[in-house]
């Protein structure tokens, strides 16, 4: 799926296995390499990102899409779709401003063939994605008794050991 020359990278897991609580620890880890990133979250639930009784929800619920909502610190851009359908990870990059990013990161979109680290909490009782996903590059998980697996895997808990994978592995071109 190379839709620019921004490299993607996924974190693929099964809801509540922690993969905002990665995310969190692992962009400020990445953004003291000077990498400039950028984020684009799946969600299975309707949401709102606007207020009743704001002037931008009056005008989305009026009819208007889509709508911006500026200021001097952010821009936000709502969309309103026209069928509601599950949303494509290509669809949403190409509304998505790549200028000046470094690296785009992914969560969820779990089943689409890109290049995905897996969380994997074994005491939530779900199994693992990678053996029917061979877009799976790594596995960070808790559980010790994954280290026979021939894929690299992390300590869930050490992202430090994650961002050094994203720096100096998945961003070169030195597979090794």
């Amino acid at each position: 799926m190379d839709v620019s020359h921004i490299p993607i990278l996924g974190f693929a897991a099964y809801s509540g296995t922690g993969k905002t609580t990665l995310l969190t620890q692992l962009i400020p880890l990445l953004k003291v390499q000077c990498l400039r990133i950028g984020l684009i979250k799946h969600s299975h639930h309707n949401f709102e990102i606007d207020k009743p009784g704001k002037d931008s929800y009056r005008h989305r619920e009026a009819g208007a899409s889509p709508v911006m909502v500026s200021s001097r610190f952010r821009r936000a851009v709502i969309w309103e779709r026209s069928e509601p359908s599950e949303p494509s990870l290509l669809e949403e990059l190409s509304y998505f401003d790549k200028a000046g990013l470094d690296l785009i990161l992914v969560e969820g979109f779990k089943r689409e063939p890109f290049p995905k680290i897996e969380l994997h909490r074994p005491s939530l009782g779900k199994p693992l994605l990678f053996p029917e996903d061979d877009s799976i590059i790594a596995i960070a998980s808790d559980d010790k008794f994954l280290a026979t697996i021939k894929l690299p895997v992390f300590d869930l808990n050490r992202p430090a050991q994650i961002a050094d994978f994203i720096v100096n592995r998945f961003l070169t071109d030195d597979p090794d």
